[in-house]
């Protein structure tokens, strides 16, 4: 099988299996079915909304399904060795090691200011070893090894802040008796029926399967790390409609490569750095029709303020 059909076979099968992702993580009122963390004495700790740690703790949870997934399709599962490292996910292929995919877990909330639009995610770095592809550079394998770069990502809404008391410690009438008093924390402890009774932080949850270069935008992901930054408005991450969609992968490629980088004045342009779409298609005579526009966030009144 060629390396674009063995591409394919893949976002195929990596598609089918997220599509039934959403029930094995949520309950039927589409609750996060992880309510808090417990200790031995069995005292239900609430977690933070925070998107790192939400993030974290839906990779644990989703682990066992992704490798099963990895086992079914005849690939083994390689994870990053260091924390930073691109990306999270390696599938070797068993039937031919040559073959690799690269996915990346990305996921972000739905931004409550902005109807339509998520926070938005980062895409990996467009530094060293995105632009020396042969690089070991905090990369689990070199960039050029990949036969295909995804996301696997996940979409949810975050639960009302005033519904989380993030200090409260709950004691769940289900998990037994607790006869531990010693053990009791000092502060506001809370007694439930059941653990289904415990407000999750997250909930509504929507995967999807994309490669990465159709999620980007022009800008970077953040101000102040070489990060490739990605489109908002939920509609075109669902499709892969990004600004390079329609552009391609070598063109994603080649501008993320020179991000940055001083493009020469060409009549009464001044030399300037190469940082958005359009300035890179001018200097390289390329075709900006085929730019697609991002969709601009448009905020809505709001009565309570949000945290970022």
């Amino acid at each position: 099988m060629e390396i674009t059909e063995e591409k394919q076979s893949f976002a195929s099968a990596l598609t089918n299996f997220v599509n039934g992702l959403d029930r094995y993580v949520s309950s039927e009122n589409g609750q996060w079915t992880v309510k808090g963390f417990i200790d031995a004495f069995k005292n239900v700790y609430t977690i933070s909304s925070d998107t790192k740690i939400v993030s974290k703790i839906l990779e644990i949870h989703l682990f066992p399904r992704i490798l099963q997934f990895a086992q079914e399709e005849d690939f083994s599962l390689v994870l990053a060795e260091c924390q930073n490292w691109y990306p999270d996910l390696t599938f070797v292929k068993n039937s031919n090691p040559a073959i690799k995919f690269a996915v990346d877990l990305k996921t972000t909330y739905r931004d409550p200011d902005y109807p339509g639009h998520v926070n938005g995610f980062t895409l990996g770095s467009h530094g060293a070893y995105f632009k020396n592809r042969s690089s070991s550079k905090n990369i689990q394998f070199p960039y050029a090894d990949y036969a295909g770069h995804f996301c696997l990502g996940i979409i949810y809404s975050r639960v009302n802040v005033k519904d989380i008391d993030e200090l409260n410690v709950l004691r769940v009438n289900e998990l037994g008796p607790h006869d531990d008093v010693e053990h009791l924390p000092n502060g506001h402890v809370t007694v439930v029926d059941s653990l289904c009774s415990i407000v999750s932080v997250v909930r509504d949850f929507q995967f999807f399967v994309c490669e990465k270069w159709r999620l980007a935008s022009d800008r970077q992901g953040s101000g102040n790390t070489a990060n490739i930054g990605s489109i908002t408005y939920i509609e075109d991450i669902l499709r892969g409609n990004g600004v390079f969609s329609r552009l391609g992968e070598t063109c994603f490629d080649e501008y993320w490569m020179n991000y940055d980088a001083i493009m020469s004045g060409a009549g009464k342009h001044a030399p300037r750095p190469i940082r958005n779409l359009s300035d890179f298609l001018d200097f390289t005579k390329g075709d900006k029709s085929k730019i697609v526009p991002m969709r601009a966030k448009k905020s809505t009144p709001s009565k309570e303020k949000t945290c970022k």
